[in-house]
């Protein structure tokens, strides 16, 4: 890179005029900004390590601005989980959009490590350097720029450097779309930010999104339906149900009440805006079976199956096939009293066929192509009817 960027205008992340968007809080922290994606209170009742740190990630987050830079600095400690102190630290993407075109991709490895393990007695940090992120050769012009944050790391920002001036965006009335679920709208297994199936829609549908889906936690807690309730936005979805079959969280008689109580909690701080719930994509080992999902130890690799049984549901436990069914009837009655909320089948965006078409690789999650068809899919069918004056773009 030129010496354009590192030798021009510098921007305070903090002070305007990049605004930090997707995030529910902004912290001052040493040695800059960390955006967080749940407030202060309900993070003190996060209940376990992996929460913690799915939370962490900024699936979703950006820096936004208007400039004629063609080249860019930012100046990042970023932290991510990881199973082992020794093994290779894989990479993570720093997005950049012009639009809804991506126009420049930028590798970066996280300097710390937060090493974690489902079979391990406790989670630690081996702290690492920061480092820079570079953008070069963008188009010419004066041109709104996105800056997608890897939804696989926690980042602070330190400072963003462009070889041109830097203003806030330009205003607009774009709509504001919230969503909730699980690592599958986290973007578990997309190949960066804007691969993930709610950046794909958002884009699609030309809204501003705040993704507050929570890898492996989105159980229905109280602590995320404040935080989407004190969260500003013109509409809500709610992606309900992998999450409570896979940890097996939850039976049948618990399940109904933790919904209306979810759903109740967001109303009070949204009473009357669009809110859709959408219920589980396809997931052959728990369609018909109880959970929780488990790992085939006799594979080498990830490979989820049901640890559970037809016959456990006559118990009340939990299924995929039977959430929908749930969901779609707790809809329905509410909708007698709020013709703002709506069902949305999840099969409808990925199902069997196209678990034939595009296989889930660990039996469990997308992989890119297939969280690329969910989100063109929720585009045009959810985003558009919910926002009559949405283009969707292709």
């Amino acid at each position: 890179m030129s010496a354009g960027a590192a030798s021009g205008f510098r921007c305070d992340l903090g002070a305007g005029p990049v605004e930090i968007r997707g995030a529910v809080a902004v912290d001052r922290v040493d040695p800059g900004w960390l955006p967080r994606r749940m407030g202060a209170y309900s993070r003190s009742q996060i209940p376990d390590d992996f929460m913690r740190q799915a939370v962490a990630e900024c699936a979703g987050i950006r820096l936004v601005f208007r400039t004629e830079a063609r080249e860019l600095e930012l100046d990042v400690r970023a932290s991510r989980m990881v199973v082992g102190e020794s093994l290779p630290m894989p990479v993570s993407w720093y997005d950049l959009t012009v639009g809804a075109a991506l126009v420049a991709r930028s590798p970066s490895v996280a300097g710390t490590r937060v090493v974690f393990s489902f079979d391990a007695p406790s989670t630690y940090a081996v702290p690492g350097p920061a480092s820079t992120v570079r953008f070069e050769g963008l188009p010419a012009g004066s041109k709104d720029v996105q800056i997608w944050l890897p939804y696989t790391d926690e980042v602070v920002l330190s400072a963003m450097r462009a070889d041109a001036p830097v203003s806030p965006p330009a205003p607009g009335e774009t709509l504001r779309w919230l969503h909730h679920g699980s690592s599958i709208s986290h973007g578990y297994r997309a190949e960066s930010t804007t691969g993930t199936w709610p950046v794909v829609a958002a884009l699609r549908a030309g809204l501003e999104l705040t993704n507050l889906a929570y890898s492996g936690s989105a159980m229905l807690d109280q602590l995320a339906a404040r935080t989407i309730r004190d969260t500003p936005t013109d509409m809500i979805s709610l992606k309900i149900g992998i999450n409570i079959v896979n940890g097996d969280v939850m039976r049948l008689r618990a399940f109904r009440t933790a919904v209306h109580g979810f759903l109740d909690t967001i109303r009070d701080g949204h009473p009357g805006i669009p809110l859709v719930v959408v219920s589980p994509v396809f997931c052959g080992p728990v369609e018909d079976r109880a959970g929780p999902t488990v790992q085939d130890r006799s594979r080498p690799y990830e490979w989820s199956i049901a640890g559970g049984t037809a016959e456990d549901l006559q118990q009340g436990k939990l299924s995929l096939g039977v959430i929908r069914t749930e969901l779609e009837e707790i809809v329905a009655a509410r909708r007698a009293t709020d013709a703002a909320l709506f069902y949305e089948s999840g099969l409808e965006l990925y199902g069997a066929q196209d678990a034939r078409d595009l296989p889930l690789p660990d039996n469990l999650h997308p992989d890119p192509n297939a969280q690329r068809l969910i989100g063109e899919r929720f585009a045009d069918r959810v985003l558009a009817r919910l926002n009559p004056h949405a283009t969707v773009t292709n």
